[in-house]
């Protein structure tokens, strides 16, 4: 009789092809998770971890709803595998706020109504948080003046703001409070501290940066 068995090559994935051990250091604290090799970073947030924070919008990386800072970059989480990011920093809308109470950006936002339904808002948040770490940091964007000194602070003037945030959509057009609102933050004395080194291992504040630098 004709053996049935399937051949070595169909008979599926070996153990361990299609899952991982990662572990993701998000808002300071580890996690140690195995993921299918297809988890996105945002549904390993919000599925695996329960940070609903993070929204799920278009998951095509086109409204940055899901935005989230990676070792103190910002980045649309549905375009990441989880397994890709083993050992980053996540920080998430849940871990802008400390101790001493919310983020400049959260209270900015709130004085500002700089809101409206609220769905974009966390990643409005984590993409403002980068937005303020990329100007200290001197990186410029398409609005920068030529005559920027390379490598010195941005100043975040209206049309910074608007350029550097074109990627965060706002469905309910609150789009004035929001640069309002991050226009403030980046007045704030006490500057937002958002992961800056690689693997959580500190992280470096805005204010501090600016404070080295002059």
């Amino acid at each position: 009789m004709e053996s049935t068995a399937p051949p070595p090559d169909a008979a599926g994935p070996p153990p361990g092809a299609t899952r991982s051990t990662v572990t993701l250091h998000v808002n300071g604290v580890p996690h140690r998770l195995t993921l299918d090799h297809r988890t996105t970073a945002l549904d390993a947030l919000r599925n695996h971890l329960g940070l609903t924070g993070t929204k799920k919008g278009c998951d095509h990386g086109q409204c940055g709803a899901c935005t989230v800072l990676v070792d103190g970059r910002r980045a649309n989480s549905c375009l990441l595998l989880a397994v890709t990011l083993d050992g980053s920093a996540l920080t998430t809308v849940e871990g802008l706020a400390d101790a001493e109470g919310l983020h400049p950006l959260q209270t900015a936002f709130v004085e500002r109504d700089a809101f409206q339904c609220g769905y974009c808002t966390p990643g409005q948040l984590c993409s403002a948080a980068g937005v303020l770490q990329e100007a200290a940091d001197g990186h410029p964007c398409h609005v920068t003046p030529d005559t920027a000194q390379p490598g010195a602070p941005v100043e975040l003037t209206a049309e910074e703001i608007r350029e550097r945030m074109s990627g965060n959509l706002c469905r309910c057009g609150a789009y004035p409070r929001i640069v309002e609102a991050i226009g403030d933050a980046t007045a704030h004395p006490a500057a937002p501290p958002v992961p800056h080194a690689v693997h959580g291992l500190g992280a470096v504040s805005v204010h501090e940066r600016r404070e080295a630098a002059s």
